[in-house]
């Protein structure tokens, strides 16, 4: 056993946790490894059917109790979640860098988000509100209450496994709904069974949150369909979350949705900007977990006159990048997690050449490493300005004018993140609020989330939002309760 894997050995369970631990019913088993070298890290007895059975059923029964606790014991529990992450924050980004290819920045960043969507969400049992209005009938008033939906199923991903299964679960749990989380087969430990850990020691009810850990084949459609949840949050790339939304609300069970799907992140340059700065930006909102986020930037669209100058000054930032095995605190650029991904991201390499992209930075391709590559004179027509790249890969796109570089924002099926930079705060304002997206960030990276500040995105992008009141809102009902005096006033 390494020194790293020493650190975190306390944290790995290879049982699922379903009102308790127990071992999977599933006649597979899969182990999660360390994308560098594929160093075993855990090998665990997959769920089953049966297995969800038994997760949504613990959970439907510990539900009504937990959400009936007082508020300030719910919140209690929550926080004392956060302080174990914080007490014990160095063998869990150990974990997160190990199982998801993370460098020591990516993970040391993804631990603080986790915290901050827990420490938002021990408010939220005192900060859920209804309303008492009035009534056209004599002697009658109407109350509205929100309440909590009961079940909540969650998947979540495997590019911040750790934050965005926090990002559901924490709420979920604070608005008084009882959880069950799939977490992605790539990630299962920091994305699932690390959770139910941090929520055993916080003293959560047993039940309350249940983790399964199983294949998508096995168990993903049953998981959706089920009908004991009432909303599934799910984190991932559009294709699946389109099937997750058609199963959801279109089979036997209507339940909400909450999906947070792909992007195509636009980082325009206008003329001007401060090159320096810009160049610095579009390094770090590209290359951050090797571009493997929702976020990350995906293409650069920079106004003519500072167009070749930010080409040459981004391929030589980016050049210099260090990349390699992510337990080595130097690494900004680490592995891609599989070999699924690495087919995907060499393939868009390839293509890219092929379409005629100008090519000036080529690094190296070693195993699941893939250097930085970075494309200039890139077109619409081009698939690097189409698709999600979800890889160290990127494209520069030339603006006539403002209004060509807004067009070519807007030029695309996703609207998640975005950004501008600008020295005019005016200027970059009226042009942000004329992207097409849930998020533009002036003079900032794409890759922004906080965890009081609304999250998510429009057309194929996703539904619904998360953080602060618009969680709230995606976690509870709305129920009116009229109350009458019961006076005659029904004439039959």
């Amino acid at each position: 056993m390494s020194a790293a894997q020493s650190s975190y050995a306390d944290l790995i369970s290879e049982d699922l946790y379903i009102g308790g631990w127990r071992a999977g019913t599933s006649q597979g088993s899969a182990t999660t490894v360390n994308p560098f070298n594929d160093e075993p890290i855990a090998t665990i007895r997959q769920a089953s059917q049966e297995d969800v059975d038994a997760a949504y059923e613990a959970a439907a029964d510990a539900q009504r109790e937990w959400a009936a606790l007082p508020p300030k014991e719910r919140g209690a529990v929550l926080n004392r979640a956060a302080d174990w992450i914080e007490e014990n924050q160095g063998a869990i980004i150990e974990l997160i860098r190990a199982e998801s290819g993370s460098s020591a920045l990516k993970a040391t960043v993804e631990a603080g988000l986790a915290v901050g969507s827990l420490r938002e969400a021990t408010t939220f049992p005192t900060r859920i509100t209804g309303q008492i209005l009035p009534s056209n009938t004599p002697g009658k008033t109407n109350y509205v209450f929100r309440e909590p939906l009961g079940v909540v199923g969650v998947i979540s991903p495997w590019n911040f496994p750790f934050t965005l299964s926090m990002r559901s679960v924490a709420p979920a749990l604070g608005c008084g709904n009882a959880v069950v989380l799939k977490p992605a087969s790539d990630t299962p430990l920091t994305g699932g069974l690390l959770l139910a850990k941090i929520f055993e020691a916080a003293g959560l009810p047993a039940g309350v949150l249940n983790v399964v850990v199983g294949a998508g084949s096995e168990i993903g459609d049953y998981f959706v369909e089920h009908p004991t949840p009432r909303l599934i949050s799910f984190t991932g790339s559009t294709p699946v979350g389109k099937g997750v939304g058609r199963t959801a609300v279109g089979g036997e069970h209507i339940k909400k949705v909450a999906l947070e799907l792909g992007g195509n992140a636009p980082f325009v340059v206008l003329d001007d900007a401060d090159l320096d700065k810009a160049v610095g930006a579009a390094i770090m909102g590209k290359f951050l977990h090797q571009g493997q986020i929702c976020m990350s930037v995906n293409r650069i669209i920079v106004q003519a006159p500072l167009y070749d100058d930010f080409v040459d000054a981004y391929a030589k930032r980016a050049a210099s990048i260090a990349y390699g095995d992510q337990m080595d605190d130097n690494t900004i650029v680490g592995p891609v997690i599989n070999d699924s991904q690495l087919k995907s991201v060499t393939a868009k390499i390839e293509q890219a050449r092929e379409e005629g992209a100008r090519e000036v930075l080529a690094g190296p391709i070693e195993g699941r490493l893939i250097a930085p590559h970075v494309f200039a004179d890139v077109t619409p027509e081009m698939e690097l300005f189409r698709e999600e790249i979800f890889g160290p890969v990127v494209g520069i796109i030339k603006a006539n004018d403002e209004s060509h570089a807004l067009e070519l924002a807007n030029d695309t099926e996703f609207g998640l993140s975005s950004a501008v930079y600008t020295q005019d705060l005016s200027r970059g304002m009226r042009f942000a609020r004329e992207v097409k997206a849930g998020m533009t960030h002036v003079n900032d990276i794409t890759v922004n989330d906080e965890a009081h500040v609304m999250f998510g995105g429009e057309k194929n992008s996703g539904l619904g939002r998360f953080n602060g009141e618009w969680a709230i809102e995606e976690f509870t009902t709305d129920h009116w309760v009229s109350v009458s005096e019961g006076t005659d006033q029904f004439p039959f």
